[in-house]
Protein backbone atom coordinates (compact mmCIF):
# COMPACT_ATOMS: atom_id res chain seq x y z
CA UNK A 1 0.00 0.00 0.00
CA UNK A 2 2.87 2.36 0.77
CA UNK A 3 4.30 1.93 -2.70
CA UNK A 4 0.94 2.85 -4.25
CA UNK A 5 0.79 6.03 -2.18
CA UNK A 6 4.32 7.00 -3.18
CA UNK A 7 3.53 6.20 -6.83
CA UNK A 8 0.57 8.58 -6.67
CA UNK A 9 2.99 11.18 -5.32
CA UNK A 10 5.13 10.75 -8.44
CA UNK A 11 2.03 11.19 -10.59
CA UNK A 12 1.12 14.36 -8.73
CA UNK A 13 4.63 15.73 -8.96
CA UNK A 14 4.70 15.59 -12.76
CA UNK A 15 0.99 16.18 -13.46
CA UNK A 16 1.28 19.99 -13.70
CA UNK A 17 4.01 19.72 -16.32
CA UNK A 18 2.33 16.98 -18.36
CA UNK A 19 -1.22 18.31 -18.22
CA UNK A 20 -0.11 21.90 -18.79
CA UNK A 21 1.87 20.80 -21.85
CA UNK A 22 -1.09 18.82 -23.22
CA UNK A 23 -3.34 21.83 -22.75
CA UNK A 24 -0.82 24.17 -24.38
CA UNK A 25 -0.43 21.84 -27.33
CA UNK A 26 -4.17 21.65 -27.97
CA UNK A 27 -4.73 25.37 -27.32
CA UNK A 28 -1.90 26.44 -29.62
CA UNK A 29 -3.14 24.04 -32.31
CA UNK A 30 -6.67 25.45 -32.16
CA UNK A 31 -5.47 29.05 -32.32
CA UNK A 32 -2.80 28.18 -34.89
CA UNK A 33 -5.35 26.68 -37.25
CA UNK A 34 -7.36 29.88 -37.02
CA UNK A 35 -4.21 31.93 -37.65
CA UNK A 36 -3.40 29.88 -40.75
CA UNK A 37 -6.87 30.57 -42.10
CA UNK A 38 -6.49 34.28 -41.40
CA UNK A 39 -3.13 34.41 -43.18
CA UNK A 40 -4.87 33.41 -46.39
CA UNK A 41 -7.34 36.27 -46.12
CA UNK A 42 -5.19 39.25 -45.10
CA UNK A 43 -2.37 41.07 -46.85
CA UNK A 44 -0.14 41.79 -43.85
CA UNK A 45 0.24 41.64 -40.07
CA UNK A 46 1.00 37.94 -40.07
CA UNK A 47 3.12 38.16 -36.93
CA UNK A 48 0.23 39.36 -34.82
CA UNK A 49 -1.82 36.25 -35.62
CA UNK A 50 1.04 33.86 -34.97
CA UNK A 51 1.80 35.66 -31.69
CA UNK A 52 -1.79 35.29 -30.53
CA UNK A 53 -1.73 31.60 -31.48
CA UNK A 54 1.24 31.10 -29.12
CA UNK A 55 -0.55 32.55 -26.07
CA UNK A 56 -1.71 29.16 -24.65
CA UNK A 57 1.92 28.05 -24.34
CA UNK A 58 2.23 29.91 -21.04
CA UNK A 59 0.41 27.12 -19.20
CA UNK A 60 3.36 24.83 -19.94
CA UNK A 61 5.68 27.31 -18.26
CA UNK A 62 3.43 27.46 -15.20
CA UNK A 63 3.38 23.64 -15.12
CA UNK A 64 7.17 23.45 -15.21
CA UNK A 65 7.49 25.87 -12.30
CA UNK A 66 4.85 24.07 -10.19
CA UNK A 67 6.54 20.73 -10.87
CA UNK A 68 9.81 22.20 -9.63
CA UNK A 69 8.05 23.55 -6.52
CA UNK A 70 6.60 20.10 -5.76
CA UNK A 71 9.91 18.33 -6.33
CA UNK A 72 11.14 16.67 -3.15
CA UNK A 73 11.82 13.23 -1.72
CA UNK A 74 8.50 11.38 -1.75
CA UNK A 75 7.27 9.69 1.42
CA UNK A 76 3.98 8.20 2.58
CA UNK A 77 3.35 11.41 4.53
CA UNK A 78 3.77 13.91 1.68
CA UNK A 79 2.66 11.90 -1.38
CA UNK A 80 -1.11 12.37 -0.91
CA UNK A 81 -0.70 16.15 -0.74
CA UNK A 82 1.56 16.24 -3.77
CA UNK A 83 -0.84 14.03 -5.70
CA UNK A 84 -3.88 16.15 -4.91
CA UNK A 85 -2.25 19.50 -5.49
CA UNK A 86 -0.35 18.44 -8.59
CA UNK A 87 -3.29 16.72 -10.27
CA UNK A 88 -5.77 19.52 -9.61
CA UNK A 89 -3.39 22.28 -10.69
CA UNK A 90 -2.48 20.28 -13.78
CA UNK A 91 -6.14 19.91 -14.71
CA UNK A 92 -6.71 23.64 -14.17
CA UNK A 93 -3.76 24.49 -16.42
CA UNK A 94 -4.86 22.04 -19.11
CA UNK A 95 -8.44 23.28 -19.23
CA UNK A 96 -7.28 26.89 -19.14
CA UNK A 97 -5.06 26.29 -22.18
CA UNK A 98 -7.95 24.63 -24.04
CA UNK A 99 -10.22 27.59 -23.33
CA UNK A 100 -7.53 30.13 -24.13
CA UNK A 101 -6.93 28.47 -27.49
CA UNK A 102 -10.61 28.88 -28.31
CA UNK A 103 -10.57 32.52 -27.17
CA UNK A 104 -7.46 33.22 -29.26
CA UNK A 105 -9.06 31.60 -32.31
CA UNK A 106 -12.12 33.80 -31.87
CA UNK A 107 -9.90 36.86 -31.52
CA UNK A 108 -8.01 36.02 -34.71
CA UNK A 109 -11.23 35.46 -36.62
CA UNK A 110 -12.75 38.71 -35.39
CA UNK A 111 -9.70 40.89 -35.98
CA UNK A 112 -8.98 39.63 -39.50
CA UNK A 113 -12.25 41.24 -40.60
CA UNK A 114 -11.98 44.33 -38.42
CA UNK A 115 -8.36 45.12 -37.53
CA UNK A 116 -9.24 48.00 -35.20
CA UNK A 117 -10.68 45.55 -32.63
CA UNK A 118 -7.50 43.46 -32.44
CA UNK A 119 -6.48 44.66 -28.96
CA UNK A 120 -9.89 44.45 -27.33
CA UNK A 121 -10.59 41.07 -28.92
CA UNK A 122 -7.73 39.66 -26.83
CA UNK A 123 -9.50 40.50 -23.55
CA UNK A 124 -11.26 37.11 -23.23
CA UNK A 125 -7.96 35.29 -23.77
CA UNK A 126 -6.33 37.47 -21.11
CA UNK A 127 -9.15 36.71 -18.67
CA UNK A 128 -8.68 32.99 -19.18
CA UNK A 129 -4.95 33.44 -18.58
CA UNK A 130 -5.81 35.07 -15.27
CA UNK A 131 -7.39 31.87 -13.99
CA UNK A 132 -4.27 29.91 -14.93
CA UNK A 133 -2.22 32.45 -12.99
CA UNK A 134 -4.52 32.01 -9.95
CA UNK A 135 -3.99 28.24 -10.02
CA UNK A 136 -0.26 28.73 -10.50
CA UNK A 137 0.18 31.15 -7.60
CA UNK A 138 -1.98 29.16 -5.19
CA UNK A 139 -0.11 25.98 -6.09
CA UNK A 140 3.17 27.67 -5.22
CA UNK A 141 1.78 28.95 -1.92
CA UNK A 142 0.15 25.64 -0.96
CA UNK A 143 3.17 23.55 -1.94
CA UNK A 144 5.12 25.20 0.88
CA UNK A 145 2.76 23.53 3.38
CA UNK A 146 3.39 20.00 2.15
CA UNK A 147 5.89 18.13 4.36
CA UNK A 148 9.37 17.68 2.88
Amino acid sequence: MDSLIVTLGWVGMYAPLALGAIGSMVGCARAGMSACGALLEVEGGYGRYIGVAAMPSSQSIYGIVVTMALRRELTVDNSPGIFGLGLLVGLALMLSAFAQGDACAASINASKNKLEIFGISLAPAALVEGFAVFAFVFALVLSAGIPT
